[in-house]
């Protein structure tokens, strides 16, 4: 299947040959004798989509699978900055010997005290390299001219540094056709071991097709999508280049293939004749017996598969003239549904025609439904044909098949659609093994090859098919693994570029992980310590494009969306920071104030990591146990600190602006602004306002000890032992381990979600306290409820397992 699995079924390749250069990029140390070539520019999101595509695991069982994945193993060692490429060939003893080969840097190594491994030296034929023995298995590596080179071949790594020849030139062509976006990219030379064929006839093998072949593949937890193209350098020994001189016309084929059946194959063309001269030329024939007035008017040709029985499909754009060049076959043998069954006296003209794409011979009956063409030898098949057609129950009208089309082209050259049973059918072709899978839960697949000039573009879908959500269902639309437990909670940052939503979490290893809403990790960067709170955005350019922005507990960090420190951060404290970053943006001018806590102390910096020296307060008489607060009641700003027996509300300066007349033991909530008042609560449980003049009001809520409150500007929710209340809306809950109440204003909708720790529940309520249909669903922390994408369903993100992040749609 491809890397570690789908992705070996469509990996492969080239070799070397020709002519003095200098090496310098990783493609000129392509081993000889290379079959196979995965290239990925991101080597965290392709673990990743291998751990969490629902295909990929599908096969994870397979000797195939198993093999290549423990050859592999040693790929958690590296760290590369750039492309890595992983070549897999054969040795003259049959065995496999897998080569990584990327640019050398200091840390392409990883020295993870986790992970064990050993390096010696070793000296052979005045080459030195060096032995690594991973997981009771030794690999070799060397920097040759820096390339880091490492296989698990000792006489690769040898030839590595004897190899001076360059490149293959149309290797090195349909390389720089391949992607950097994209999950891993196969590069394939037809003559390899690996792969056989994507197609159901035999007759239809890889190395007839073409001779080379780029995919990029694109792996996410429930859908796999294909894109590439394919060159034939012979025009007269590729089966691809039979559609030559011909225009791609739309595939018409599933209009009348039954639903229940295995899938279809398509080929179209503009004109025959041009398809038929290319035809003769491929298979070296001078002319053909046959008359082939038939297919003048044709614009494409289906093979419809039913189990063992076939049915050849023409579509004609001139029907009377079809059916004037069948005149002589009108000899009706049935009639069903009012539909004409005619005896056909020609059963091999097409394979004679069409060989190898059509095998079938047995073409002795056929019927007409509008403008195609169906012939057969199966009258049953015939018959259900005509039924589904009637009825419309035909594989253009089931929605998996119409959601498979929406990623592919409308006309291609050659199209292959397939059910469960035909795509376990053609995988099968490429493992060495009987397979024992279900590929019950994807119900249509299709691949397809659009010619253009002197190459054809490739499009492929293999996607999981989903039932349509019913109104108000929650459902499930990502699981999401990490190699290691969640340190912080999941939450939403926006992509600038799409204005859509990505995912930031960080693992206990300290790695912190930007990931898509479709699930693809798209960076992965250790830092210096665990996150503090939630991680805020600024745009510290002032040009549209933001950064994110944290504190750990010794430095405060500004990245950019691709996972690189802003200069001058990330800043390095001695003293232990102790509460969130607070980012302040007073007049929504994006001139940003970064506050530090440190204990008593607070120290405001510009977007410059400079002291703001205007800033005058330095320091609380106790342990300040809230993050900083920025509060703006109508023309004035306020600045929040929060100690246990004291609120300082300041201005921009520091300076006190308003000094509480009353002093209260404070509980560890949050400052909220709330009816034009400064809120909080106290250890009793009571609620806390102070106004602008200073006057303190308390209001008991019956809150006990352990409480938590949140607000929007005029709502209040608070949530204690087994009562949650919303804007004065009390309802009881079950007793357990909440966590603080989130409070979402979303297309004019209040909403409120807690989660239970203790159960793994999490609630989601309206303005009302009313529990939303289908909750509560399953969670580990809170949610976060945000339009993450551009339909109008909103999502949510949780943990999931220890290891795990969920993304909820609500339809």
């Amino acid at each position: 299947m491809r890397l570690f699995s789908f992705s070996l079924l469509l990996c492969l390749i080239l070799s070397c040959s020709n002519t003095n250069t200098n090496r310098s990029k990783p493609l000129d140390y392509i081993p000889e004798n290379t079959s196979v070539i995965l290239k990925t520019s991101n080597t965290e999101n392709l673990k990743s989509s291998i751990l969490n595509s629902d295909l990929v695991q599908t096969f994870s069982k397979t000797k195939s699978y198993t093999h290549l994945s423990e050859n592999l193993e040693y790929l958690k060692l590296l760290k590369p900055q750039e492309d890595l490429l992983i070549c897999i060939s054969k040795s003259d003893s049959n065995s496999t010997h897998i080569t990584a080969i990327t640019k050398y840097h200091e840390h392409v190594i990883k020295s993870d005290s986790v992970v064990k491994y050993t390096i010696t030296n070793v000296k052979e034929n005045d080459k030195t390299f060096k032995q690594i023995t991973f997981n009771n298995k030794t690999y070799y590596s060397a920097v040759i001219d820096s390339i880091l080179f490492t296989s698990t071949s000792k006489s690769i790594v040898n030839k590595a540094f004897e190899n001076k020849k360059a490149i293959n030139s149309d290797l090195e062509k349909i390389y720089k056709t391949t992607s950097n976006d994209r999950t891993v990219s196969v590069l394939a030379k037809a003559d390899n071991p690996f792969l056989k064929s994507f197609f159901i006839e035999d007759s239809l093998s890889f190395k007839t097709l073409t001779n080379y072949i780029a995919l990029d593949i694109d792996i996410s937890q429930n859908e796999t999508y294909i894109n590439g193209i394919t060159k034939a350098t012979d025009s007269t020994k590729s089966l691809i280049n039979i559609f030559k001189n011909t225009i791609p016309q739309d595939n018409q084929t599933a209009n009348i293939t039954p639903s229940n059946s295995d899938g279809f194959l398509s080929f179209t063309f503009s004109h025959f004749e041009n398809l038929k001269t290319n035809l003769l030329a491929y298979k070296k024939q001078d002319s053909l017996t046959e008359n082939t007035e038939i297919f003048d008017n044709i614009i494409e040709i289906g093979v419809i598969y039913q189990d063992n029985d076939r049915a050849v499909a023409l579509n004609s754009v001139d029907v009377i003239a079809t059916e004037d060049a069948l005149i002589s076959e009108q000899n009706t043998v049935d009639t069903f549904r009012e539909i004409e069954i005619f005896s056909f006296s020609k059963p091999d003209l097409f394979s004679n025609t069409f060989s190898p794409i059509i095998t079938f011979n047995k073409a002795t009956k056929y019927c007409i439904l509008n403008n195609f063409f169906v012939f057969a030898d199966n009258i049953e098949l015939l018959q259900s044909i005509i039924t589904n057609y009637q009825n419309k129950t035909t594989l253009s009208e089931r929605d998996v098949f119409v959601q498979t089309k929406e990623q592919l082209t409308d006309a291609a050259s050659l199209m292959v659609v397939t059910n469960p049973s035909s795509l376990k059918q053609i995988v099968s072709k490429n493992f060495n093994e009987d397979l024992n899978v279900n590929l019950d839960d994807y119900p249509i697949s299709s691949l397809q090859f659009i010619y253009d000039r002197d190459f054809a573009h490739i499009n492929g879908v293999i996607k999981k098919g989903k039932a349509k959500a019913a109104v108000n269902a929650v459902s499930e639309e990502l699981n999401i693994k990490l190699d290691n437990d969640l340190l912080t909670n999941p939450q939403f940052v926006t992509n600038h570029i799409t204005r859509e939503k990505e995912i930031v979490v960080q693992d206990v290893k300290n790695n912190l992980y930007l990931i898509s809403n479709k699930g693809k990790i798209l960076w992965k960067k250790e830092l210096q310590g665990p996150v503090l709170g939630t991680i805020e955005q600024i745009d510290i350019y002032s040009n549209g494009r933001l950064q994110l922005t944290f504190a750990t507990p010794n430095r405060v960090y500004v990245i950019d969306r691709n996972g690189k420190d802003v200069r001058p951060f990330p800043m390095k404290f001695s003293d232990k920071i102790t509460q969130p970053l607070a980012v302040f943006d007073y007049d929504k001018n994006k001139k940003y104030r970064l506050l530090v806590t440190q204990g008593k102390n607070v120290l405001m910096y510009n977007d410059e990591a400079k002291i703001v020296k205007g800033f005058t307060f330095k320091s609380a008489k106790n342990t300040i146990i809230t993050t900083p607060k920025h509060i703006r009641i109508g023309s004035k700003d306020y600045i929040v600190i929060k100690t246990v027996d004291k609120l300082y509300i300041l201005d921009r300066t520091g300076r006190t602006r308003v000094t509480p007349k009353t002093d209260y033991k404070y509980a560890e909530t949050p400052v909220f602004l709330y009816n034009s008042k400064f809120i909080t609560t106290g250890v009793n449980g009571h609620l806390i306002s102070v106004d602008t003049k200073g006057n303190v009001a308390s209001q008991d809520l019956n809150l006990s000890e352990k409480h938590a409150i949140t607000t929007s500007t005029k709502s209040l929710v608070a949530q204690s032992d087994n009562t949650l209340t919303i804007k004065g809306k009390t309802i009881e809950i079950d007793y357990g381990n909440y966590t603080a109440p989130e409070f979402f204003y979303l297309k004019d909708k209040i909403y409120v979600s807690i989660t239970d720790l203790q159960t793994h529940k999490a609630y989601l309520y309206d303005s009302q306290a009313k529990l939303l249909p289908n909750f509560p669903v399953y969670a580990n922390s809170p949610i976060q409820l945000d339009n993450i994408n551009k339909d109008s369903n909103l999502e949510f993100v949780a943990k999931g397992e220890s290891n795990s992040i969920l993304l909820y749609q609500l339809n």
